[in-house]
């Protein structure tokens, strides 16, 4: 093959890699024509996180005679330094809140007042429900309860993938990928999978980063225990079934070539 040739054969190569290189701003870009979508971020809000059996809660109620709130509140369960556990008000070493645990009945048992219904409840909600009944024993009462079971789990194509403990009960699925160190280059931003068990029963779907109308479905706000999973994008599944070692054949094909053209000179 004449040099003339070879030239033209490598500016065909060198264009292709190119042109196939060339990713659209569709392709990549979240949110997309969001200014279209008017405010409908600001009014979303999450609502549908309610109390599941088995969450974990923490309430803690106090009041201007805190005495007269003391019997409302579980012990706090001591870790001393040698070990142990210790229940007392006042100990050395770290303290913790006792948890509790949603039975399957969707109830708890709160002191005083006995079970309690709280499944199907924003804690907000059960806040205001148990403020109305101690306040037959207490004088302004204030309730403060957190669900600390709240994880989500990203996995796939983000840069790092894990379990994440929230504290803020408002997770969008932007914040998640964010905890996640965002999207790898190789993920599909257009086939996000959201997972999820509601009513015993497992439920998803796939949301479009790319799409501004991702702010109106009930999977944009996550739940506890959701699982997102990122799919690999068609190059990325692509590449998986290439050798591994096809970097080094390309390598040794671009110098046998430049031999080529420098020997037919």
């Amino acid at each position: 093959m004449k040099r003339p040739q070879i030239v033209k054969v490598l500016q065909v190569v060198l264009c292709a890699l190119l042109l196939s290189s060339c990713v659209s701003r569709k392709e990549i870009v979240y949110f997309q024509g969001l200014e279209e979508a008017g405010e409908r971020l600001a009014q979303n809000q999450n609502k549908n996180l309610t109390i599941k059996p088995n969450d974990l809660l923490t309430i803690n109620v106090s009041a201007p005679e805190q005495e007269a709130a003391m019997p409302f509140n579980l012990p706090v369960v001591g870790m001393p330094q040698g070990g142990g556990l210790d229940v007392s008000l006042t100990v050395q070493g770290r303290q913790q809140m006792q948890t509790y645990l949603v039975a399957n009945d969707g109830t708890i048992e709160f002191p005083v007042l006995g079970d309690i219904v709280v499944e199907g409840l924003r804690t907000k909600e059960l806040s205001a429900k148990l403020k109305k009944e101690i306040s037959e024993y207490v004088q302004d009462p204030i309730v403060n309860v957190r669900l600390v079971n709240f994880q989500v789990s990203v996995l796939g194509e983000v840069n790092r993938p894990g379990t994440f403990d929230i504290r803020d009960e408002y997770l969008s699925l932007p914040k998640a990928l964010g905890l996640a160190g965002d999207l790898s280059i190789y993920g599909e931003r257009k086939n996000v999978l959201v997972m999820r068990e509601e009513n015993g029963k497992k439920i998803h779907e796939y949301l479009d980063l790319t799409d501004p109308e991702i702010l109106d479905s009930p999977f944009y706000y996550l739940q506890q225990n959701d699982v997102v999973y990122v799919e690999p994008n068609g190059a990325q599944r692509q590449s998986a079934s290439y050798n591994r070692n096809a970097g080094v054949y390309i390598s040794i094909a671009s110098v046998l070539i430049s031999l080529a053209v420098l020997l037919t000179r």
